[in-house]
């Protein structure tokens, strides 16, 4: 069936537009609320061996990523997206990017450098044991 614009009040069109608009909107910004860290203490995430100096990895299953600044320093962060829980891209120049909303951090301290990203990346303190990344 097809509507014309004379049998269709000009509040009624704004409303129904308006509405389409506010729920494409609500379906873009996802939950708000951050989501419970894991508990990965005692986790082996990653042998060390396979965390590039100068770059990092992803660890999909844990939500994380670790990364290897300078030779034998490791460090993990988590790799949602404190703006809206969206999934990090793997460390690249010293930086994790989220494609969702373009926020940016750096890689080898959680900090935002992008908005709209405004708290940090949750850093989980690791050591390295027999050759593997462990959190503590």
């Amino acid at each position: 069936m097809m509507v014309c614009m004379s049998d269709l009040s000009r509040r009624a069109a704004l409303g129904a537009f308006g509405a389409a608009g506010l729920a494409g909107a609500a379906a873009c910004a996802g939950p708000s609320a951050p989501t419970t860290p894991p508990n990965l203490a005692g986790r082996e995430l990653i042998k060390a061996a396979d965390v590039p100096v100068g770059g990092g990895k992803i660890i999909g299953e844990h939500k994380v990523f670790v990364v290897q600044p300078t030779a034998g320093v490791f460090k993990c962060f988590s790799s949602v997206c404190t703006h809206r829980n969206c999934g990090v891209t793997a460390p690249r120049d010293g930086k994790v990017h989220c494609p969702c909303h373009g926020s940016e951090f750096d890689a080898t301290t959680g900090a935002v450098t992008k908005p709209p990203a405004a708290a940090p990346l949750r850093e989980y303190p690791v050591e390295v044991r027999d050759g593997a990344i462990v959190v503590v």
